[in-house]
């Protein structure tokens, strides 16, 4: 089999970046704790939150994690993918708002 170059079992390895930093590393970690604890959103929406802004910013570990924390919280297969959706069409459209620049920029290039 081909190797990538995301390994599945390196998501396994995450708590050990407070190797090298320890300090921030609890820090980091004593934060994510806390944000993912029920609030005024319940521990299911967080994670598809988490899904969603995993395949929009585009990281293979996360993506794992929260597809399988989200199953396990409760969600199902048609509100996960529906969490995706919203992410993909907020992503294509600060691309798409991104063209406001480019008109601007036609505008002062052309007047």
């Amino acid at each position: 089999m081909e190797k990538s170059y995301y390994d599945p079992k390196d998501l396994k390895k995450f708590g050990n970046i407070s190797e090298l930093q320890p300090k921030l590393g609890k820090k980091f970690f004593d934060y994510y704790g806390e944000v993912f604890k029920e609030g005024a959103l319940t521990q299911r929406e967080k994670s598809l939150i988490a899904l969603a802004v995993s395949h929009a910013v585009q990281c293979p570990y996360c993506i794992d994690a929260y597809t399988a924390d989200s199953l396990e919280k409760g969600a199902d297969e048609t509100q996960m993918m529906e969490a995706i959706h919203v992410a993909a069409a907020i992503k294509s459209g600060a691309v798409l708002v991104h063209g406001v620049q480019m008109m601007n920029k036609i505008d002062d290039l052309t007047m």
